[in-house]
């Protein structure tokens, strides 16, 4: 049994670290928490405390260690498991985080972190389903909570449920009309489903809330891409360039749109950026590669083709622009195998195109 010195010792350490955590003052409670437990080994509050100081310094490694000692000296510890949980998923290690999150929310009251870090979890693990039933379990505990709500929102359209998306929509609008990131939601859920019209208002409504808002610029790019106004294309996407100049999505769409205006040197420099920012955007790859080729560049055109194709085998246009760029060069056997790759890939999406219709 321990004397009462070394007791008296460890809670007078305990009090200082716990009087400079309160402070923000990490180092000096790290401190006091490693002198408390060198006299109380078996304390799950001071391999708690400890845990949560270092931490709080992006120690988190060593914080996980000492969560996980705590849990062996008492494996059904909510407190400690929790703050695993926490740590586990800061480190995005969320594998690990969600069996502790799981069995927290078996209880007959979790608490609003419990569900909303098990539908963040469950989020990054691509189980938007199962993210969905948490967050909205979250979501009742505190129903005006929009950052729960937003990623809700996501999930819903991740999940490809837009009944969902119009309903989280709805619940953010009555308690932030001017909700810019509810406005961008809507106008992903609509364009997902090839009503472009709508999304156009909806990213307009966005603009007009906060016209610096991450996306919106693109988005309305996008989609006056798609339906053919390219001036306006072209003016959204500088616009938000403007702001977020290393925004891939809109470094890669300005790169084409210069590419058909024959700007290929300009066009070349967006698409760069666009990689520089996304090494595995294939579109921007391959938008290089046409961009070198046309500067009369062959030889520079080839990695970035290659590039393109190894991240999509299927790459009919890569092939094609590939094989131009290898007869310049003079390899006309190489030319041909990727001609030859690109018309066997079409006729294959073509025969698979046509038996889904045979299947409807």
């Amino acid at each position: 049994m321990a004397s009462a010195a070394p007791a008296q010792q460890s809670s007078a350490a305990l009090a200082r670290g716990s009087a400079a955590l309160q402070k923000g003052d990490y180092p000096a409670a790290t401190e006091a928490f490693r002198r408390a437990l060198v006299l109380d080994p078996q304390s799950i509050q001071i391999l708690n405390d400890l845990a949560i100081a270092l931490a709080r310094q992006g120690k988190t490694g060593e914080a996980i260690q000492l969560y996980r000692r705590a849990l062996r000296i008492r494996p059904d510890d909510p407190a400690t498991t929790r703050n695993l949980a926490i740590a586990y998923f800061r480190s995005q290690r969320y594998r690990e985080a969600w069996p502790l999150l799981q069995s927290l929310s078996r209880a007959p009251s979790p608490g609003f972190q419990t569900l909303d870090l098990s539908g963040l979890t469950l989020f990054a693990l691509d189980r938007y389903a199962e993210s969905a039933q948490y967050l909205e379990r979250a979501s009742r505990l505190n129903p005006s909570d929009l950052p729960t709500l937003y990623m809700l929102g996501k999930t819903y359209l991740n999940a490809q449920n837009y009944k969902g998306v119009t309903g989280v929509f709805s619940r953010i609008m009555a308690i932030n009309p001017d909700s810019v990131e509810a406005h961008v939601m809507m106008g992903m859920a609509y364009d997902k489903t090839s009503h472009e019209d709508e999304a156009l208002k909806e990213y307009e409504a966005a603009k007009r809330a906060d016209p610096e808002f991450i996306g919106v610029h693109s988005g309305l790019g996008l989609l006056y891409w798609k339906k053919g106004n390219v001036d306006r294309a072209e003016r959204e996407f500088r616009a938000g360039l403007q702001r977020f100049p290393n925004d891939p999505v809109s470094n890669c769409m300005l790169g084409q749109i210069l590419l058909r205006q024959n700007h290929a040197d300009e066009a070349a420099l967006r698409f760069r950026s666009a990689i520089d920012a996304n090494p595995k955007y294939k579109e921007a790859l391959f938008g290089l590669g046409k961009a070198e080729l046309a500067l009369n560049r062959p030889e520079a055109a080839i990695e970035p083709l290659r590039k393109a194709i190894a991240l999509d085998p299927d790459y009919v246009q890569a092939h094609f622009v590939l094989g131009s760029a290898l007869r310049r060069l003079g390899h006309p056997a190489e030319a041909a195998r990727e001609q030859a790759a690109a018309v066997g890939i079409q006729k294959k999406q073509q025969s698979d195109y046509a038996k889904k219709l045979n299947r409807r």
